[in-house]
């Protein structure tokens, strides 16, 4: 995977660095998405089983999408999932 883990000891907080390709995983992830809802699968459990497993045919190959998503390491695009869910709350959370 594309991040460096970076730490200095047991009792200090470990630092992950992410890579600079977040604005790409996004889209990839909206396109992914999309395929695999076209071709009538549920999109959130099949990018979760890509995730955690690494096994690419989670992801169908309709648009290219299994193409796509490899061409993004596995922490950027978790790296987005967290930055979009935490864009999402602050968002919420200051509307109401």
């Amino acid at each position: 995977m594309g991040g460096v883990i970076m730490h200095k000891s047991h009792e200090e907080t470990a630092l992950y660095k992410c890579g600079r390709y977040h604005n790409r995983a996004a889209l990839v992830i909206d396109q992914v998405y999309a395929a695999l809802e076209e071709r009538g699968y549920d999109p959130v459990a099949q990018l979760v089983g890509y995730l955690m497993s690494g096994d690419p045919t989670y992801i169908t190959s309709h648009q290219e999408a299994r193409t796509l998503i490899r061409s993004i390491e596995r922490d950027e695009l978790l790296s987005e999932l967290v930055r979009g869910y935490l864009r999402g709350r602050r968002s919420h959370n200051r509307t109401g």
